[in-house]
């Protein structure tokens, strides 16, 4: 996981982790950094560095090669991360659409799934304000 670049006629490393095709921040700690893989959350990664003996106060750019390799293995055989999870999340959403449930329906005219669905939607909708005077401009902007 070192990559070598001779920079005048030295050598300096650079360490650079990737674990499942994701590239993991150096500076800050193994907690913290396992987190920006999509399906690992901060619960299954303290899991992970204690099944592979690893402090989680510890930096990423600290880590040994086979540390990474161990991280990596345990990732790969316990959990569904990355691509394979977002293709099954994927797929159950395409099942819900085609069977015609509710969420499927809501899911396929994006709008809320759950929830209040008639003021809490503003991230689906697009921040749209349907009344008159909701849609002010702030305060420090010209009229």
């Amino acid at each position: 996981m070192h990559r070598y670049y001779r920079i005048f006629s030295k050598i300096s490393f650079i360490t650079v982790v990737r674990i499942s095709g994701i590239t993991i921040p150096d500076n800050k700690k193994v907690t913290i950094s396992l987190r920006y893989l999509y399906g690992i959350g901060p619960k299954n990664a303290e899991v992970v560095l204690r099944t592979a003996g690893i402090s989680p106060d510890r930096r990423t750019k600290d880590l040994s090669v086979e540390e990474v390799n161990k991280i990596q293995t345990i990732i790969e055989k316990t959990y569904k991360v990355e691509g394979d999870l977002r293709r099954q999340i994927g797929d159950n959403v395409k099942r819900l659409k085609e069977i015609g449930t509710w969420r499927g329906m809501r899911h396929s005219r994006r709008l809320p799934i759950h929830g209040r669905t008639k003021t809490n939607s503003r991230t689906l909708r697009g921040n749209v304000r349907r009344t008159m005077g909701s849609g002010r401009k702030a305060t420090g902007q010209k009229t």
